[in-house]
């Protein structure tokens, strides 16, 4: 017997799922209303529509993970008394369990179950880390009158997949950098100009402040760090990243410095990568010198680490300008054409400050890691230009949650005004 499989590319995948969105969507609203005319009749001339109130604020979260950046914000948010609805599309976010009387949290499922949902929300605003809005599966909604971003962590706009941020009506930025690589994309692909906040980073607020509180009560009980240097590789996915890049070799070049070694892949790794993530655990299980490390918060990690090994991911900013300690960059060869960094045929913002906050890795000096690691940790001069970049990196520190909550509920006040100012208009004519 002979079997088929049946192949569907991206781009066709898109195209399908859009006109799937497109038939639900006509069938959606001819029943709604021919459900409102039936509620109509039977209630004699009096039923309203209440069935689709437009949600002041949507939060949307397409992994647990991204909580952490959320929320100081919805708590503040609560504080203010604004009505929010987060939607995340892990069925175990801690966001589910937090009892905010302002903020209703609900999992609107994964993947495509959760853009289905999305391109037919109703909300005057919707906030996201989410990239690629408009761009496959999630389509804008008509019913939603702004879409904001918020990125997870302070590292560019350019090394999202291509056109990730495009579609988006407004982004709140950590650092002037981000606005300047912003407004570049827009002059080279003709677009129109966002909305650019320069507004600091909440997620790296709470994060320092955690870090400042688990240091002073350490100093308090006298804790001391333990003999051996603990290093952790955590690197971006894809094929530019270190564990698709040297794969194995790697992790036994890591093991021979006798140091405790933590790896934490990308989470998507485990969802692209998934042959190649199985492959490396099963040569290398835990140990008592080497442990996969898959926590939802990577606070713990971060902070149990002596130097971190990465490559273009963004843990690089958390590890360096929070807990201020030295990174080793690998060299692997990144390719940019996947990035909207291609467009700018530039080295990315984050890319190129790698020298002024570690020691960058190469195939050249690869041979002698342990000595790399202890030179990075016993050079003092990566220390004052750390601060450089955290100042480039991370506008207004400690003011990320305030600024991010004023844009939000004055943005939210504007439109309002705007709609009644055209609803009035309207009724002129």
């Amino acid at each position: 017997m002979t079997y088929f499989r049946l192949y569907i590319d991206p781009g066709t995948g898109s195209m399908l799922f859009a006109i799937l969105i497109g038939l639900l969507g006509v069938a959606r609203f001819a029943f709604k209303g021919l459900w409102v005319k039936i509620r109509f009749l039977f209630s004699g001339g009096k039923a309203k529509d209440t069935s689709d109130q437009s949600i002041p604020l949507a939060v949307f979260s397409d992994d647990k993970r991204y909580w952490s950046v959320f929320e100081p914000i919805l708590k503040e948010l609560d504080k203010r008394g604004v009505d929010c609805v987060y939607m995340t599309a892990s069925e175990d976010d801690p966001g589910l369990k937090s009892e905010m009387e302002h903020v209703k949290a609900e999992c609107i499922g994964p993947g495509n179950k959760a853009f289905a949902k999305l391109n037919f929300l109703k909300a005057n605003m919707l906030l996201s880390t989410t990239p690629g809005v408009d761009v496959y599966q999630w389509k804008r909604s008509k019913d939603v009158k702004y879409y904001i971003h918020i990125p997870h962590s302070p590292a560019e706009m350019t090394t999202y997949r291509m056109f990730g941020i495009d579609y988006y009506d407004a982004i709140l930025c950590s650092g002037q950098f981000q606005i300047d690589d912003t407004r570049d994309l827009e002059e080279v692909r003709k677009l129109k100009a966002k909305e650019l906040v320069l507004t600091g980073s909440p997620f790296m607020d709470e994060k320092a402040a955690k870090f400042a509180a688990r240091k002073a009560e350490a100093e308090a009980s006298s804790e001391k760090d333990t003999a051996t240097r603990t290093v952790l590789l955590a690197p971006s996915w894809g094929p530019s990243a270190i564990l698709s890049r040297f794969g194995a070799d790697f992790i036994r070049d890591l093991l021979k410095t006798g140091y405790h070694v933590i790896v934490r892949p990308h989470p998507q790794s485990f969802t692209s990568e998934k042959e190649l993530m199985d492959k490396l655990m099963a040569e290398f299980p835990d140990s008592e010198q080497l442990e996969w490390n898959r926590d939802t918060d990577n606070f713990d990690a971060l902070n149990r680490s002596d130097i971190l090994i990465s490559d273009f991911s963004g843990v690089i900013f958390d590890f360096s300008l929070v807990f201020d300690k030295p990174v080793i960059c690998a060299d692997t060869k990144f390719d940019d054409s996947p990035y909207d960094a291609w467009w700018l045929k530039r080295l990315p913002w984050g890319l190129s400050v790698i020298p002024r906050l570690g020691a960058k890795l190469t195939e050249e000096n690869r041979s002698d890691l342990k000595k790399m690691i202890d030179d990075c940790l016993e050079d003092e001069s990566f220390t004052e230009s750390r601060h450089q970049v955290r100042d480039e990196a991370w506008a207004f520190q400690g003011e990320g949650t305030k600024r991010v909550c004023d844009y939000l509920v004055n943005k939210y006040e504007e439109l309002n005004k705007k709609e009644s100012e055209e609803k009035e208009e309207a009724g002129k004519k």
